[in-house]
C-alpha cells in the first residue's frame, strides 16, 4: 500500500465534504485507530467510530476491515462484549506509522475521539445496569452501579410511560458515578460532595 495510490474508488454516498473517497485511505485510518487507541476494539465499534462523522461509506469501511483482516494486517484477539476485537500485526503497524500522514488531522482526530467515547460508553453499559419492567400502572426503571464483584448502589423508579423511562435509562447510564456521588453525599449529609456532583452535570453557574 503506498501514498500515490489514492484515486477516488470508493462509494461516496453519505460521505461528508473532506471524508476518505479511497479504499487505502479507509485501510490507512483503520489502521490508524488500531495504533492510537489501547483498548481493545471490535469491527461494529470501528465502523461506528469512522461513520460517525460521515468520514466513509458504512459499505467501503466493511470492505477494507475485511481486507486488512485477510491479508494478515489486523488479527484476532479476544472476544468483549460478545464481539472479536482485533489488534495490529506488524505489517499493519507499518501501515499506520508510514503511511499515517496522508491522512487529514481532523479526520484522525475526529475518528478518535469518536473511537474513545463509544469505548467510554460500552465500559459505561457493562458495568452499569438498566432494566426495563412493564407494570400494570406503567414501568419500573431498575438501575444498578456495579462496582465489580458487588453492586455499590440499586434502585428503582417508576415512569408512567416507555418514552419517559428510556429518558430515565438514558440519563442514568450518561452519569452513573455521578448520581452514585450524589446519593452518597444525600444519604451521608455530605453537602460538598453533592455539590461537586451536581455541578459535573448542570455546572457551577446554574447552582447560583
Amino acid at each position: 500500500m503506498t501514498v500515490k495510490n489514492m484515486a477516488f474508488d470508493t462509494f461516496d454516498e453519505g460521505i461528508a465534504p473532506g471524508g476518505l473517497r479511497s479504499k487505502n485511505e479507509i485501510k490507512i485510518l483503520i489502521c490508524y485507530l488500531y495504533n492510537s487507541v489501547s483498548d481493545k476494539m471490535s469491527k461494529s465499534l470501528v465502523t461506528e467510530a469512522v461513520i460517525s462523522d460521515e468520514l466513509a461509506n458504512f459499505f467501503e469501511i466493511s470492505a477494507a476491515f475485511d481486507e486488512l483482516v485477510n491479508n494478515k494486517s489486523l488479527i484476532e484477539s479476544d472476544t468483549v462484549d460478545g464481539e472479536m476485537t482485533y489488534i495490529l500485526s506488524d505489517n499493519g503497524k507499518t501501515i499506520a506509522e508510514q503511511l499515517e500522514s496522508a491522512l487529514a488531522h481532523s479526520v484522525k482526530q475526529k475518528s478518535y475521539d469518536c473511537a474513545l467515547r463509544l469505548l467510554a460508553e460500552r465500559k459505561t453499559a457493562r458495568e452499569n445496569f438498566v432494566d426495563i419492567v412493564k407494570t400494570d400502572n406503567g414501568f419500573s426503571v431498575n438501575c444498578t452501579i456495579s462496582g465489580g464483584e458487588v453492586d455499590l448502589f440499586k434502585f428503582s423508579i417508576f415512569a408512567p410511560t416507555f418514552e419517559q423511562a428510556e429518558v430515565v435509562k438514558n440519563n442514568f447510564l450518561s452519569y452513573p458515578q455521578t448520581i452514585y456521588k450524589t446519593m452518597l453525599g444525600l444519604l451521608t449529609r455530605d453537602a460538598e460532595n453533592v455539590g461537586e456532583a451536581l455541578e459535573e452535570v448542570y455546572g457551577s453557574a446554574s447552582l447560583l
